[in-house]
């Protein structure tokens, strides 16, 4: 199973046939960019291709009147000043003699990438359209929009396949006011629209696309808007975004399938947008969807209008879906005040609507929060500004950088025979290891702490931690015993500082103290999960109860680990899980799945020897990229689970900013 790219030429025949400042911008040369980009990086190569078919008049009628079809198939035969007047009858669109046939296959390219998907074929995949489509209603066109695609892709995987549960993610800079109109009532739909609306001065000017409009009548709670009220939002914004929002409600909606409404003219750059994510930022929320639905992703191509960072952002989107690491991300994890008011606005109005909100903890802001045009300065080391000077854009990037993958992607060092762990195809067991000179002299350095038989085990522990640094190997999974697991994890530190890394996160599981010599300098960030109370140290050393609900655990990891992990931005991941360490398959792999993100994949884990039984098959698929499995049945938060996070947020969120979730009181 691999990933589709859907596609034809055609869609770039139509185009403006008069002078309009407003639609010109919607040009066929977007698609030739982003396409060439792909080709230009070796990624369509790797995609299965599939070429573009029309959605016939009854795909196009589960969203579209009868009317109004035949209105746009009228259109074919309609001359220059005909097709003008029809267009001022709506708001920013154009018609061209050819808009049927490019609508039509953009809707159908919608259309075969969910059957791709859904019958298994591939795993995910973009179907690269225009015209875009989120913006178009039942009986009009607009916003450059013709016929509304991932409305329609979502009612044909309603109708076809029965699916009871999709989410719909926009991260156009614009509100797909189109499908919120169509699902509106459906609680069938999750809608999810993040955009620019300055309090309602940016199109479309609608009082609809703030965040009190949440759906009717059962769709109560299933149109989850939130607004950008200023420009300038960035990374940290975004990821905000995802961690406090977002993924909570798709965690609880426990989706089937994720659409994306891919609009990049939210990138850096955009004159649209005026934002200032960069390309690798959609990588990375492209691999935080990924562990929904299956990670049955199906993005249909929007917006995006700089297509420079609209080709740099949907490559970083195609690799992320074909599986490779995410790249870091530039700049400061600082979400900004405006954004974080927005992200409260949008908590208070879905809270009576969603358990995992009515859970969720809001320290108060310090008043050292960074505005965007702060972060601006910050990134691009230029004077701030409300939108990103085009000689500060192509530098910026140039900085981009397409990792390759490492020969090997997720290894296993074991005794355990590798046929009793079950572990996936593609995962390497290495019953043996050749030591390098100098792996080996390093493991007689710690022989003292070690019985005999442990230190040939710690050999191939080292081993796996020198490929992953050496880019050979993107991820591993170690054994040790019970009682050689803290010696093991101390001594991989060791190695990650000797080897100059920067930056160690350290999430440990169970019985792991950390290590009493271990120099609290802000490169290694210790997070141990177990025992009853939260518990600080210093801002890098600090550990909180293991949640026994679902909700809990979402919490932990959406609310404080990431956040931290983002913050942080480290360059290796150790995931230590030692006696008594209490998680269960689905919570292993989700934790080492969600780890991937923050450090392109550069993950060890350590799993003593009475556990890796149990759990070398999970963690294995979680960090060769599989979705983990499901958690079950969302619960509720406990309230000692709840008042361990506060504890842990309110006093840490000076010092890691992406743990903050609401503004300042007035």
């Amino acid at each position: 199973m691999g990933t589709a790219l859907v596609y034809h030429e055609d869609m770039t025949a139509t185009r403006l046939l008069w002078d309009d400042p407003e639609c010109e911008i919607e040009c066929p040369e977007r698609l030739t960019a982003a396409l060439d980009g792909l080709r230009q990086r070796g990624l369509e190569e790797r995609c299965l291709c599939l070429s573009a078919c029309e959605a016939s008049e009854e795909e196009l009628g589960l969203v579209h009147s009868p009317e109004y079809i035949a209105l746009v198939q009228k259109t074919q035969t309609l001359d220059k000043e005909e097709l003008h007047a029809l267009s001022k009858q709506y708001d920013a669109v154009y018609f061209h003699p050819d808009t049927f046939h490019c609508a039509r296959l953009a809707a159908g390219a919608a259309l075969q990438l969910v059957d791709a998907v859904l019958t298994g074929a591939v795993h995910n995949g973009l179907a690269l359209v225009r015209p875009p489509g989120h913006h178009s209603q039942r009986a009009a066109a607009n916003g450059f929009c013709v016929f509304n695609n991932v409305a329609l892709a979502a009612k044909h995987a309603k109708q076809k396949y029965g699916l009871q549960r999709i989410l719909i993610v926009d991260w156009d800079v614009h509100h797909g006011q189109g499908i919120q109109y169509i699902f509106n009532d459906d609680p069938s739909v999750l809608y999810f629209s993040w955009h620019r609306y300055e309090h309602g001065s940016f199109w479309p000017f609608l009082p609809e696309s703030d965040a009190d409009a949440v759906g009717q009548g059962q769709g109560q709670g299933f149109t989850v808007n939130l607004p950008w009220n200023q420009v300038g939002m960035g990374n940290a914004d975004y990821l905000a975004a995802f961690l406090h929002v977002l993924l909570p409600l798709a965690f609880e909606f426990d989706p089937e399938l994720v659409l994306v409404s891919a609009g990049f003219d939210s990138a850096i750059g955009d004159p649209e947008g005026q934002m200032q994510a960069t390309p690798e930022c959609f990588a990375h929320l492209t691999q935080l969807l990924q562990v929904l639905a299956g990670g049955r992703i199906c993005a249909v191509l929007e917006g995006g209008y700089h297509l420079e960072s609209l080709a740099q952002s949907v490559c970083m989107m195609v690799q992320t879906l074909l599986g490779d690491p995410t790249p870091p991300l530039l700049g400061l994890m600082v979400p900004c005040q405006s954004a974080l008011e927005s992200i409260q606005s949008v908590q208070t109005a879905q809270t009576p609507h969603w358990t995992s909100l009515q859970q969720n903890v809001a320290p108060v802001l310090s008043s050292s929060t960074h505005s965007p045009e702060e972060r601006s300065l910050r990134l691009l080391g230029e004077s701030p500004t409300c939108a990103v000077a085009e000689d500060s854009l192509s530098p910026l990037l140039d900085r981009l950088c397409l990792h390759p993958a490492p020969p090997i992607c997720t290894a296993v060092a074991s005794t355990v025979p590798g046929a009793a762990l079950c572990l996936p195809p593609g995962v390497l067991h290495q019953e043996g290891s050749v030591l390098r000179e100098e792996t080996e002299a390093w493991a007689r350095l710690h022989k003292s702490r070690f019985q005999d038989e442990d230190l040939g085990t710690l050999g191939k522990i080292l081993c796996l931690l020198d490929g992953i640094m050496d880019g050979q190997i993107r991820n591993a999974i170690a054994t040790t015993t019970a009682l050689a697991t803290a010696a093991t994890l101390d001594v991989l530190i060791q190695r990650c500082l000797a080897r100059r890394a920067q930056r160690v996160l350290c999430v440990a599981l169970g019985q792991l103290d950390r290590p009493l010599d271990l120099a609290d300098d802000g490169r290694i960030l210790w997070l141990n999960i177990r025992g009853k109370e939260a518990a600080i140290q210093s801002m890098f050393h600090f550990s909180t109860p293991l949640p026994q609900t679902t909700g809990g655990f979402l919490s932990l990891i959406l609310g404080l680990v990431l956040p931290l992990a983002y913050g942080f931005q480290p360059d290796m991941v150790l995931m230590a899980l030692g006696p008594a360490h209490g998680l269960q398959n689905a919570q292993a792999a989700l934790l080492a799945a969600m780890l991937r993100s923050p450090v392109g994949g550069r993950i060890l884990a350590v799993v003593e020897e009475e556990s890796i039984r149990l759990l070398a098959r999970s963690l294995a698929q979680a960090l060769h990229g599989e979705t983990p499995p499901s958690l079950g049945p969302f619960s509720k938060a406990s309230p000692e689970e709840i008042q361990a996070l506060m504890f842990l947020k309110a006093r840490l969120e000076a010092r890691w900013k992406l743990l903050q979730v609401a503004a300042p009181p007035p």
